[in-house]
């Protein structure tokens, strides 16, 4: 179900509504982490006088080359919280798409109040940063077997999110519950599979809109429509 789900999601790249919000979410997300990437060279000093040696030029640069390529590592750990922000941004419009295209049978669902959808994901993402701070000693800790650590805390957290947030839009916040709570071992897993990729570099600018897309076959498959 997960695979076909995937795949399925994959495939609709050739439709153009879906395209259109996949390349606006990529350069969203690429925007925001060139902001924090300049906010991070701004604060850089231009010179740097040290005792004996006076003042030095050629640091600045050097700090500001290890800046990109740190950023370009953070950005494994920024994709979480960003992935998180974006089911508020881009949930109904990647919904429409994908139900458009393999649902159509269905009447239209009740939009969710945007301002509720972004309260919940403001939460969700509130959420991730303090489990994510707290097991922050658990990924020191568990050395080679941090990665793994990371995507069981985050694909936990994730799939909770996406898949709520999903079915909330068709089923309501108790019935959406209810569903969750019946097949929490898939989204589990789900989620799971879609942190995995958020920790590449580059690949995990697709990966939040795609998220939204998977979660929504799983939706419909598990609720039989």
């Amino acid at each position: 179900m997960i695979f076909d789900a995937f795949f399925k999601a994959l495939a609709q790249f050739s439709d153009p509504r879906f395209r259109n919000i996949l390349l606006i979410g990529v350069a969203l997300t690429i925007a925001l982490l060139a902001g924090c990437t300049w906010v991070l060279l701004l604060a850089l000093p231009d010179t740097i006088s040290l005792p004996w040696f006076g003042q030095i030029d050629w640091v600045s640069s050097l700090l500001s080359g290890f800046v990109l390529v740190s950023m370009i590592g953070l950005s494994v750990f920024l994709m979480v919280p960003v992935a998180s922000l974006f089911t508020g941004l881009f949930l109904d419009r990647v919904m429409d798409a994908v139900e458009a295209k393999h649902y159509a049978h269905l009447p239209p669902a009740d939009k969710v109040n945007f301002k509720d959808t972004l309260i919940d994901s403001l939460k969700f993402f509130g959420l991730l940063i303090v489990v994510n701070i707290l097991a922050l000693g658990i990924y020191l800790l568990s050395t080679v077997l941090a990665p793994v650590v990371f995507w069981v805390v985050n694909g936990t957290l994730l799939g909770r999110e996406y898949f709520q947030l999903v079915a909330m839009r068709r089923l309501g916040r108790k019935k959406a519950n209810a569903l969750r709570a019946k097949n929490r071992l898939l989204i589990w897993v789900a989620g799971f599979l879609m942190a995995v990729p958020l920790s590449v570099p580059l690949v995990n600018l697709f990966i939040p809109v795609l998220g939204v897309a998977v979660f929504t076959h799983i939706f419909h498959r598990l609720n039989k429509t």
